[in-house]
C-alpha cells in the first residue's frame, strides 16, 4: 500500500486538511471529543494501515481544532465596535509603508487607544508626505474607520479581515516616540541594515528593482514598472522565493569552507542566516515556505536524514496555515505552492518532451519550468487578479539567467559593505546594471502586442487557441513518429 511507504506524508497531509477545514466549519468541543475517540481506536488497532489512517485522522481533528481557535482569535476585534470614534493612539509600524498617489498606507499594531491598552493589527492611512519607518512607535491622533468594501473586483475589507485587520486608523497627526524591541526590533534592524547595504550609491529605478527582488519591497517601484513586470510575467521575481534562500545558505556554506570551518558549523550558520533573512523580508508565504525548505535541508544534513521535497512542501503549508488558516484564500499562498507543485510534477515531463528539439539543455529547463508554472498558476491569476501574461516563458528565458548573478552580487555587497564601502559600491554598480537588464526584459516583453490579456473574451480566446495548438502539436508528433 502506497500510504505505508510514505507515512510522514500522510500525517502531514492530515494536518494540512484539518487546518484548511477550519475555514469551512469551526469545531471546538466536538473536535476534542473526536480526538479522544480516534485516539482510543488508534490504541486498539493492530493493522498497520488502519493505525496509520487513524493517526492521520487524529492529527487532522487536532489541526481542525487548532485552526478553529486561530480563526476565532483572528476574527476578534476590540476596535471594530469603536468605528467612527477619534482618539489618541500608540501604534507600532510592523511593515514598510505603501505610498500611493493620494495616501500612504502602513501596516501597524496598536498598543493603546483612548487610554485603553489594546493590542490589535490595524492599517494606518496617512496623508501624502513623510512615512514612518518600519519598527517605529508612533503617538498619533486617529479616527477609527471601516476598511473599504468591494471595488473594482477587490474586496479590501475581506482581505484585511483574513489577516486579522478589522479597522483602518485615519491619522491626523503623528510623531515617532520610540522603536520596538524584542524579535520584531531585531527583524527591523536586520532589514534596515540589508536595505542600506545591498545597493550603496544606487538610486532610482535600479535600486527599486534590487529592493523588490532581494527584499520583496515594491514600494519604490513606479506604477509603470510594476505594470511592466506584471504584463511580462516577471512579477514573481519581486516575491522572495527559494532561489533567494538557497543563495543565502550557499553563501554561508561557501564562506565556512573558505575559512576552513567544519560542515557542521557551516550548516548551523546557514540556519542562522536563513532565519535572519526570513525575519528581514517578513512573513510572506513564499519566503516562509522557502525558509522552511532551507532549514529542513540543513537539519536533514545535520541529522543524517534525507529530505523529501513533497514532505518539505507540506511542512511549509503546516507552518503557514497553523499561523493563519485564512491563507488558503491568499493569492500569494496559492501561487507559491502551485508553482512549486508544478515544478515537481509538470516540469520534468515538459523537459522530457523537449529533448528531441535542437535546444540547449539550459533553455529546455527554463522553458519546462516557466511553462509548467505558467500553466498551473494561470487560473489563479485570472480568478484573483483578472489578468494573464501570455509571454511569460519568453520573459523568463531572458531574465532568469541574470537572477543568480543579481542575488549573488547583492548579498556579496551586503557582506563587505561594513569592511569596505568603496568595494561594496563597485559591486552595487555592477548589480545595478543587472537590475536594469531585468527591468529592460520586463519592458520589452510587456511592449509586445497582446503580452497580457484582461478580458473574459480574451481569456476564452486564449484558452481555445491553446487547446487547438495542443491538439495540433499532438497530431503532428503522432504522425511524424509513424513509419513511412
Amino acid at each position: 500500500m502506497i500510504a505505508l511507504r510514505f507515512p510522514a506524508h500522510v500525517l502531514a497531509a492530515g494536518a494540512c486538511i484539518g487546518l484548511a477545514l477550519a475555514d469551512l466549519v469551526r469545531v471546538h468541543d466536538a473536535a476534542l471529543a473526536g480526538s479522544v475517540v480516534t485516539g482510543a481506536a488508534l490504541v486498539l488497532a493492530e493493522v498497520p494501515l488502519t493505525r496509520l489512517l487513524l493517526a492521520a485522522v487524529l492529527i487532522c481533528v487536532c489541526a481542525w481544532w487548532w485552526g478553529s481557535v486561530r480563526l476565532d482569535r483572528l476574527d476578534a476585534s476590540r476596535l471594530e465596535p469603536l468605528v467612527g470614534r477619534a482618539g489618541r493612539a500608540t501604534v507600532v509600524v510592523t511593515a514598510p509603508a505603501s505610498v500611493g498617489q493620494y495616501r500612504i498606507r502602513v501596516p501597524a499594531r496598536t498598543r493603546r487607544f483612548a487610554g485603553s491598552s489594546i493590542s490589535e493589527p490595524v492599517l494606518l492611512e496617512l496623508a501624502p508626505g513623510r512615512s514612518p519607518p518600519q519598527g517605529a512607535v508612533l503617538d498619533a491622533l486617529v479616527v477609527v474607520a471601516e476598511p473599504r468594501g468591494p471595488t473594482h473586483g477587490f474586496d479590501e475589507r475581506t482581505w484585511l479581515r483574513r489577516h486579522g485587520v478589522h479597522v483602518v486608523l485615519r491619522v491626523d497627526r503623528w510623531q515617532i516616540v520610540g522603536h520596538r524591541g524584542g524579535l520584531g526590533g531585531i527583524a527591523d534592524r536586520i532589514r534596515a541594515r540589508l536595505a542600506r547595504s545591498i545597493a550603496p550609491g544606487l538610486s532610482g529605478g535600479r535600486r527599486a528593482v534590487l529592493e523588490g527582488i532581494v527584499l520583496g519591497d515594491t514600494a519604490a517601484l513606479t506604477p509603470r514598472t510594476r505594470q511592466e513586470f506584471q504584463a511580462s510575467g516577471l512579477y514573481h521575481l519581486l516575491a522572495v522565493s527559494g532561489q533567494n534562500v538557497a543563495l543565502v545558505a550557499a553563501g554561508v556554506l561557501g564562506v565556512a569552507w573558505l575559512l576552513g570551518l567544519s560542515r557542521v558549523v557551516g550548516e548551523l550558520g546557514a540556519l542562522a542566516a536563513i532565519g535572519a533573512y526570513v525575519l528581514a523580508v517578513g512573513p510572506q508565504p513564499s519566503v516562509v515556505r522557502a525558509g522552511v525548505s532551507g532549514a529542513v535541508a540543513s537539519l536533514a544534513w545535520l541529522t543524517g536524514r534525507m529530505r523529501d521535497a513533497w514532505y518539505v512542501l507540506l511542512l511549509g503549508a503546516i507552518v503557514l496555515l497553523g499561523w493563519n488558516p485564512y491563507l488558503v484564500y491568499d493569492a500569494g499562498f496559492q501561487l507559491s505552492f502551485a508553482a512549486v507543485a508544478a515544478i515537481f510534477l509538470l516540469a520534468p515531463r515538459i523537459h522530457r518532451r523537449l529533448e528531441g528539439y535542437p535546444l540547449p539543455r539550459g533553455v529546455r529547463g527554463g522553458i519546462a519550468v516557466s511553462g509548467a508554472c505558467g500553466l498551473v498558476t494561470a487560473p489563479i491569476l485570472i480568478l484573483q487578479f483578472h489578468y494573464l501574461p501570455l509571454l511569460g516563458v519568453l520573459a523568463n528565458l531572458l531574465a532568469e539567467p541574470a537572477m543568480p548573478l543579481l542575488l549573488t552580487l547583492a548579498f556579496a555587497t551586503a557582506a563587505i559593505d561594513a569592511a569596505s564601502p568603496s568595494a561594496a559600491a563597485v559591486l552595487a554598480w555592477f548589480d545595478g546594471i543587472v537590475a536594469a537588464y531585468i527591468a529592460l526584459c520586463a519592458r520589452v516583453v510587456a511592449a509586445i502586442p497582446f503580452a497580457e490579456i484582461q478580458s473574459a473574451r480574451a481569456f476564452a480566446a486564449a484558452g481555445g487557441t491553446l487547446l487547438i495548438a495542443a491538439y495540433a502539436w499532438r497530431r503532428w508528433r503522432t504522425s511524424s513518429s509513424l513509419p513511412i
